[in-house]
């Protein structure tokens, strides 16, 4: 029995090993893993060749997968789209409001179509089937909208929250309605203990988060960050079965925990390695070993319930999604609609907890899982291709520089020669400013009022330069809570420097500049010559673009005569050489010119 339980345990991790590769082989590009994992299990389980049956080992992985999964889905959930806080535009839609409404829509319209469903006599229970048509896959929607280069645009920050709503709301809501239809409508009040356990959780480790002491335990064989996201998975599993609760909540919640924490992305990437490396694949491809798809072509009711299903799911994004009509074009519009259409994990959760209250029955699970499959399929493809793209870049904001020196008006011309769009702010008037061709602003103080007066913070990048150390900090967080992506401080006290570091800045400090270039002069003056030589330009640039992930650097044919200095990978530093391959999230160190830059940042993020 032990033996049967390795070699099917192997075969299941076997094939999710190949499927990765296949895809990548076969060009399918286009068809996220998951998917393919759960066609794999159709093959392998009822559907198929029935290698793999019922196994206790395999059943414990999969429940592990499936909670892991469950707080993947709550880390994943960036609350600081909630914060971002753009300059008031009146012809611009508010995210957050225009977000909320479109959910409350999403669940009006889930609802109305649920109900029939229900005087079609295909379903019984319109409440769940209103949480199954309401909910979004944010596994599938972000890496949609990254490939789009959306994340930083203002459709982009509405899709995404249309998102986390969507996430966050449906897997309480679905959490409350389990615990009525299981009798249990009494203890929903101790929701609340749960909620307060969170919060309890959250302040605890937030306080202790910094410590020396876990820093230098978070490394090597001890990894206490690991340990402790688990103990936390587990400890809020437990709570949430002792109090009637769904244990998929209390590990959704513990993600959550996590999330606003927001630790170093290094550390997310371990733990997306460990769950997206053994034990989320092992669930996906059970979910294909455990469906008899067979069985639905028996059924006419489930025949005629499955493509009105689909049908239901796009109507039910798409209607609410025409709200957006009034800021954007038909296509932006349906595109919205469409790619919020895509469901999987929330959807298995919802069928599986219905199928254990005998809800639903075994065919009715398959059906629903199977739409959600074909929604997974369908959208991002339909997505991609309708979303209007530009032939030409992006409208950029430009560049502000804050504070006028000698400096900053040189650099400010030369991002003017690389075609950039800079303006610079000042109280002062630069000896030789007159020879500068770039919008030179005076304001009469560098304050947050005076400086929004002259559109000072409507910019893509902004460097705050002043002589006063306390003043570009103000005028930094200010635009942090803007949105503003890339804030650039020029700050002389060494004390502030690793401080605001840790906030997300990026600190210079005119002193210390000068002299680390004097000691790499020293150390090194050919790569001192290479970053200085007028002619060439030096651009970080993301990879953002899945088709190159894992592609050799000799294999990029637009490259062209610029050269690769470095490649920043999960906080390390990768030395290129010509058979290193890039992979997607990697920060590439570019030098070349500004043309051939161009270029190559627009195949890499696009």
């Amino acid at each position: 029995m032990e033996h049967q339980s390795l070699t099917s345990l192997m075969i299941v991790v076997g094939i999710a090993f190949f499927i990765p590769i296949l895809l990548q082989r076969f060009n399918l590009r286009f068809i996220p893993v998951v998917i393919a994992e759960i066609i794999a299990g159709l093959i392998i389980g009822k559907s198929g060749f029935n290698i793999i049956s019922g196994d206790p080992l395999l059943e414990l992985l999969s429940l592990l997968g499936f909670i892991f999964l469950m707080f993947i889905s709550g880390l994943e959930i960036d609350f600081s789209v909630f914060k971002k806080k753009k300059i008031k535009d009146e012809s611009s839609p508010d995210p957050v409001k225009v977000s909320l409404v479109i959910f409350a829509l999403i669940i009006s319209v889930s609802f109305a179509l649920s109900c029939v469903l229900v005087l079609l006599g295909l379903i019984k229970d319109p409440y769940l089937m209103t949480l199954i048509i309401s909910t979004v896959s944010l596994g599938i929607v972000v890496p949609v909208i990254k490939e789009k280069n959306l994340t930083e645009g203002l459709l982009g920050q509405i899709i995404l929250l249309i998102t986390v709503i969507a996430d966050f709301t449906t897997m309480i809501l679905l959490t409350v309605y389990a615990m009525f239809k299981d009798q249990e409508g009494m203890r929903i009040l101790l929701l609340l203990v749960l909620f307060m356990a969170v919060f309890l959780a959250y302040r605890t480790i937030k306080k202790y988060f910094k410590f020396e002491l876990f820093d230098n335990l978070l490394k090597g064989t001890v990894q206490l960050g690991t340990r402790g996201v688990f103990a936390l998975i587990l400890l809020f599993v437990s709570l949430s079965e002792t109090i009637g609760a769904e244990n998929i909540l209390g590990a959704f919640l513990a993600g959550v925990i996590i999330s606003l924490l927001a630790p170093r992305k290094e550390f997310v990437h371990q733990l997306d390695s460990f769950g997206f490396g053994f034990l989320i694949p092992i669930f996906f491809v059970m979910v294909g070993v455990e469906l008899d798809i067979w069985e639905l072509f028996v059924d006419r009711k489930i025949l005629l319930l499955m493509p009105l299903l689909l049908l239901f799911m796009y109507l039910a994004k798409v209607i609410p999604a025409l709200v957006l009509k009034k800021w954007y074009t038909w296509k932006e519009v349906f595109s919205v609609g469409i790619l919020t259409t895509s469901k999987l994990s929330l959807v298995i959760a919802a069928s599986s907890i219905a199928l254990e209250l005998g809800v639903i029955n075994e065919v009715l699970n398959g059906a629903i899982i199977l739409v959600s499959i074909l929604t997974c399929l369908i959208s991002p493809i339909t997505f991609t291709r309708l979303f209007p793209t530009s032939n030409s870049r992006p409208s950029q904001l430009g560049i502000s520089i804050i504070g006028a020196n000698e400096a900053t008006m040189l650099v400010a011309r030369d991002k003017m020669e690389d075609k950039a769009v800079v303006r610079v702010y000042s109280t002062q008037t630069v000896r030789g400013s007159e020879l500068f061709s770039f919008p030179h602003i005076y304001v009469d103080q560098l304050t947050i009022g005076s400086l929004e007066e002259q559109n000072a913070f409507k910019a893509d990048k902004i460097v705050i330069a002043s002589d006063d150390d306390l003043t570009n900090i103000d005028l930094g967080r200010h635009a942090k809570e803007l949105g503003i992506k890339t804030v650039i401080l020029r700050i002389e006290n060494k004390n502030l420097q690793d401080e605001l570091s840790e906030e997300g800045f990026t600190v210079y400090s005119m002193l210390y500049s000068t002299r680390t270039l004097l000691k790499a002069l020293i150390d090194n003056p050919g790569i001192v010559r290479l970053i200085t030589n007028h002619s060439k330009s030096i651009r970080e640039i993301n990879v953002n673009h899945s088709y190159y992930d894992q592609t050799p650097i000799t294999n990029l044919p637009f490259l062209g005569e610029s050269l690769i200095l470095h490649i920043y990978r999960h906080g390390k530093v990768v030395i290129p050489h010509g058979n290193t391959t890039l992979e997607d999230g990697d920060k590439i160190l570019v030098s070349g010119t500004p043309e051939d830059l161009g270029v190559i940042q627009r195949k890499l993020m696009y």
